[in-house]
């Protein structure tokens, strides 16, 4: 049975560890469980405990969840479960770090989210941000993990890496619409 223990991550050591721990309780998660409403909600809450219990940056990510893609409109995220504040609810891929993940099937770390061309200030504390395409089957994008950081150079290659797994767990565990 889920318990809210699952995400407790005090006692971990190092961010690699974090994640580890993460990706195991992720899976234990979805274990039995196909619905991505579910799984995604489930999933942003424990990015969110598992940021928080990590020292200075990573402590200071202020929003983490997920866009999937709107079934209305093709080319185009719908906000989806995530932790902090209320967010863009609408993001065409033609926009910002999301629109870009999603249309170039690429994760993007972006260490001045000022910098980045484009970007969508949906929270204006957000200094850096990553963002890693959800893929299923033959490269379809049915997703993006989303995770701003207030402050500048938040994250780096090891968020990349552990996400990157994660978005493979995530996409292999749900059905899709």
């Amino acid at each position: 049975m889920v318990h809210a223990d699952a995400s407790n991550f005090e006692g971990v050591s190092s961010k690699e560890e974090v994640y580890e721990q993460l990706l195991l309780q992720a899976e234990g998660l979805f274990d039995g469980q196909r619905n991505w409403v579910c799984n995604l909600s489930n999933a942003a809450s424990l990015l969110w405990h598992a940021y928080k219990s990590l020292p200075a940056p990573s402590c200071h990510v202020n929003w983490a969840g997920f866009y999937t893609l709107d079934p209305q409109t093709p080319n185009q995220l719908i906000l989806a479960p995530f932790q902090g504040k209320p967010a863009c609810q609408l993001i065409p891929f033609t926009r910002g770090v999301c629109g870009r993940a999603a249309s170039t099937r690429q994760t993007q770390l972006v260490h001045d989210v000022l910098a980045f061309p484009g970007h969508i200030a949906c929270d204006a504390d957000s200094r850096s941000e990553i963002v890693v395409p959800i893929l299923v089957g033959d490269n379809r994008v049915v997703g993006i993990i989303d995770v701003d950081c207030a402050v500048e150079g938040g994250f780096d290659d090891t968020d990349r890496k552990w996400l990157e797994r994660l978005a493979g767990v995530i996409g292999g565990a749900c059905d899709w619409p």
